[in-house]
């Protein structure tokens, strides 16, 4: 063993390495214990774990072996220093990213992913979310890396130099060194492919699943993902025309409404009834406004100027959204795109002009097009999109700034709701007998939860939690429609209040469906009022049934469906992206597809229970036709109006 001394750099990183993520994960075990435990065969978590351990921590070991054993030994002082700052560097890493991790996994129910890295593009947003949310966890994580950087000074030689060793011996053992990383590297030399994520999966629970990977490998995974936009074969392949068939089985357009075959869903949408003077829309997209925060859906009580407000229009109880972030929420009720494991087509770089959204064919319409938020319209790429994409006008913060006006409260995300909705309604006003169409998006449920004080009665003792928020967004609502019914555009306008996602999307499911639901109430002339609408609904379906009531016909390639136009024994059908899996539903039946994995079925009982039952084949080829389609309308370009 004397003689293998030179290799003591490969050794103390690989098991310096697997402290640090043996301990994270012992460490999120307890923290999520009483969940964990309910997953048969729970412990798996920690072979496993082991084992895509020494994955990421072979496959790091590979140069600096390389390194030690091909560079002579006149070079010692060269590659000793190299060692101590690669392997710290990458140390430092992993260390960071699980240091991260126990806050993440609370919010998002999984490991630190893409998620991670999206954050990381806008520091001053998260920074001041970060502040005031995880202060103590900052300073938790950054007492203890400066601790692990005082010893890289104090013990880096001792741990990553190596020694001067005869050049032959180390090429002689060098072969058996670069089979042993190789092996730990891949994991099996009798499959195939090399172990990945998927060989983590053993249970229904996806947050047990996640826990038996690191984070680490998981972000670094997300960003080697990204050259795979749109790759929908990890769930299948599907000829596209097969594809195109299915979904169109779930279409209320005929075949004589298409219009263009190389456009393979444009189609004509004629509405309820024609108006010669077509209704204004606007839309009010809500952060996280979640249905278990909502009374009138069996929530909390704590939206009363909602629930109030529902009387006035037709509410959806059974409405699901399509995703757990606010751009997958934007290119729902934006764009009626179908979701999939790529990232949302506001933020990938082929959709930024030329893709259709409600905005693009209102404005072919005469419609003025806007969008008006309260924070920073470059955040998540939306003012790329939008602006690349029908909407003429953008008003954000800057505007707020700089409109002279005085406002109630600018938070870490923006100005508030009740700004943005005084904000809003003046500029409504002046649009006079002007069509538009206007896409608002609030801030205010957002972590740090921050919202002017006075305005409500809080729900909880402690000012900043998501309850306050919630019910403070809802005093908005209230606000903005008690502003709007003064002004003469109220009474020709088409109004609807819905949720981007829950706050948190997080269940001991594969995907947690109950945390997908979410509420919608659509007002305005022609709108029945104090009516329910109780069918199982995708928020894709969200944007046809609205151009449904504007009193013209539009060309659209839309797949979501008007509700409206929905006969009685027409099945309802949701569809929803949980990180990497994807699920779609038809009434009580949902399909899930997991990469690389068969797709499972189950029966789902009150939205929380999921009980197996034996695949539908057909079932699960109408959830690949529908992941399939939504790649191919992409990459292909397909998504569109036609060119005037």
């Amino acid at each position: 063993m004397k003689n293998l001394r030179f290799l003591k750099p490969v050794f103390s990183f690989i098991a310096i390495g697997l402290l640090i993520t043996t301990l994270s994960r012992i460490f999120l075990f307890f923290i999520f214990k009483e969940r964990v435990v309910e997953t048969p065969d729970f412990w798996y978590i920690f072979p496993i774990g082991l084992r895509m351990d020494l994955i990421l921590l072979c496959y790091l070991s590979f140069l600096p072996a390389v390194l030690i054993t091909f560079l002579p030994n006149k070079w010692l002082k060269f590659t000793n220093s190299f060692l101590v700052i690669y392997s710290f560097l990458f140390l430092f890493l992993i260390l960071f990213v699980e240091l991260a991790s126990p806050d993440f996994v609370k919010q998002y129910d999984t490991r630190p992913n893409k998620i991670f890295l999206d954050y990381l593009i806008y520091p001053k947003e998260v920074v001041g979310m970060l502040l005031k949310s995880y202060l103590t966890s900052i300073i938790v994580t950054f007492l203890i890396l400066a601790v692990v950087i005082y010893f890289a000074f104090k013990k880096g030689k001792k741990y990553f130099y190596t020694t001067s060793t005869e050049y032959k011996f180390k090429l002689m053992v060098f072969p058996l060194v670069a089979f042993v990383l190789f092996f730990g590297a891949r994991s099996s030399l009798t499959s195939k492919r090399p172990i990945n994520a998927s060989n983590a999966v053993f249970s229904t629970d996806q947050l047990t699943n996640t826990l038996g990977l690191n984070s680490f490998y998981t972000v670094a995974f997300a960003a080697y993902s990204i050259k795979n936009e749109g790759n929908t074969k990890m769930y299948g392949k599907m000829e596209e025309a097969e594809a195109i068939a299915r979904v169109k089985k779930y279409m209320i357009a005929g075949p004589n409404d298409f219009t263009d075959a190389e456009i393979p869903f444009l189609h004509v949408q004629q509405p309820d009834s024609v108006l010669k003077k077509p209704y204004n829309l606007v839309i009010f997209l809500q952060e996280s406004l979640g249905a278990e925060y909502v009374g009138i859906l069996g929530g909390k009580p704590l939206t009363p100027e909602f629930d109030k407000l529902s009387k006035e229009g037709l509410l959806f109880t059974n409405l699901y959204c399509t995703g757990t972030r606010s751009v997958r929420g934007i290119e729902a009720v934006v764009t009626g795109f179908l979701p999939s494991p790529s990232e949302s087509v506001v933020k990938l770089g082929n959709s930024q002009q030329g893709f259709f959204t409600l905005a693009d064919a209102l404005k072919h319409k005469g419609y003025d097009t806007s969008f008006i938020y309260g924070g920073m319209a470059n955040f998540d790429n939306m003012a790329s999109f939008f602006n690349g994409n029908g909407f003429q006008d953008i008003v954000d913060q800057e505007d707020f700034e700089s409109d002279g006006n005085k406002y109630v409260f600018k938070g870490t995300w923006g100005y508030s709701d009740e700004d943005l909705v005084t904000k809003a309604n003046n500029y409504f006003k002046s649009k006079g007998d002007k069509p538009f169409f206007s896409l608002m998006f609030s801030t205010s449920n957002h972590e740090p939860f921050e919202y002017p004080a006075g305005r409500i009665q809080p729900y909880d003792k402690k000012p900043a939690t998501v309850n306050n928020a919630m019910k403070y967004a809802d005093f908005s609502i209230g606000k903005f429609f008690e502003m709007a019914k003064k002004e003469a555009y109220f009474k020709n306008t088409i109004f609807i209040v819905i949720a981007d996602h829950n706050t948190r999307t997080y269940g001991k499911n594969l995907v947690p469906i109950n945390k997908f639901h979410i509420p919608a109430l659509i007002m305005g002339p022609g709108v029945p009022k104090g009516v329910s609408y109780t069918k199982l609904a995708s928020q894709i379906d969200i944007p046809p049934t609205l151009l449904s009531y504007l009193g013209i016909s539009f060309e659209t390639p839309m797949v979501g469906r008007n509700l409206n136009q929905l006969d009685a024994k027409t099945q309802g059908r949701s569809i929803m992206q949980f990180n990497d899996i994807n699920a779609f539903r038809v009434e009580n039946q949902v399909v899930i597809m997991q990469p690389n994995l068969k797709p499972l079925q189950f029966e789902i009982k009150n939205d929380t229970t999921l009980i197996p039952v034996k695949l539908n084949e057909e079932l699960a080829k109408d959830a690949l036709a529908h992941v399939i389609t939504a790649g191919n309308l992409y990459k292909e370009n397909k998504y569109k109006l036609r060119t005037k």
